[in-house]
């Protein structure tokens, strides 16, 4: 009997996720826990991470909950220096954490605008500048996570739309950069998944969702953890610096206007 495929194992890793406490962040921890990594999963508060380290503890290499806020560049600098002397270095960086709100670009504050961007531009700059060390050690992989709203814009998401095109953009570029370094850098770019946030704005759920169908606009957190296995796993070895946009079936019109 031949030996199973590892290509598409992230088994043997130790895995940075960060926004982990629930949705997309926790179901890609979970994906990398069943498939054996060390996870490393943060939130802003500890109370809402430690019950998933608990929950991945008997499947995972190793699990560890660790505090951080995203924009605090000292948080950031200890989640690393955490992993490197739980598990020894570090090999995936899945930079999940974000936020949003709904609001008319003239009713967003400076302040709303700043706090959104921050999150999820600079966030994402922080995780991976403190990371970069560690996963060039070992020829590691980044995945960001954007949003089509990145892509295309939306209605009433002008600050979250900019901030995920900036991280897109930053895929790219850094993917560029970091290439003679060993590290590959890649984005996702999900459409509408029935997180709880999107339970909370729209009443759908994850048990409304059909995985198996394919003629749907809503997708589910496991069908984007599965990509960023994906990702992070030498089987897209020839993937680097591309977005990979997750929304179901395209928007495309039948007749003109």
């Amino acid at each position: 009997m031949s030996a199973p495929d590892t290509r598409f194992s992230v088994g043997d890793q130790t895995a940075i996720v960060t926004g982990a406490s629930s949705g997309i962040g926790e179901a890609i921890a979970e994906q990398f826990a069943r498939d054996g990594a060390n996870v490393v999963v943060c939130s802003r508060e500890q109370g809402n991470v430690d019950p998933v380290a608990e929950g991945l503890a008997d499947t995972a290499g190793g699990a560890l909950a660790v505090e951080c806020d995203v924009t605090d560049p000292a948080a950031v600098e200890a989640l690393v220096e955490a992993t490197v002397a739980e598990f020894g270095g570090v090999d995936c960086l899945v930079n999940n954490a974000g936020a949003s709100f709904m609001a008319g670009f003239e009713d967003i504050s400076e302040n709303g605008w700043k706090t959104i961007v921050d999150i999820n531009l600079h966030g994402t700059y922080h995780c991976t500048q403190a990371a970069g060390e560690a996963l060039a050690d070992g020829g590691g992989t980044v995945v960001n996570l954007a949003s089509v709203a990145g892509q295309q814009g939306a209605p009433y998401m002008s600050h979250y739309g900019a901030a995920k095109a900036g991280v897109i953009n930053l895929t790219s570029t850094l993917a560029y950069e970091w290439a003679d370094e060993g590290v590959r850098v890649n984005c996702i770019a999900p459409g509408f998944v029935a997180t709880p946030g999107v339970e909370a704005q729209m009443g759908v759920t994850a048990e409304d969702v059909d995985r198996e169908e394919v003629d749907r606009q809503m997708g589910t957190s496991e069908e984007i953890a599965d990509i960023t296995r994906f990702l992070a796993s030498p089987a897209s070895s020839y993937i680097v610096g591309e977005t990979v946009t997750a929304r179901g079936v395209p928007d495309i019109a039948e007749t003109p206007d």
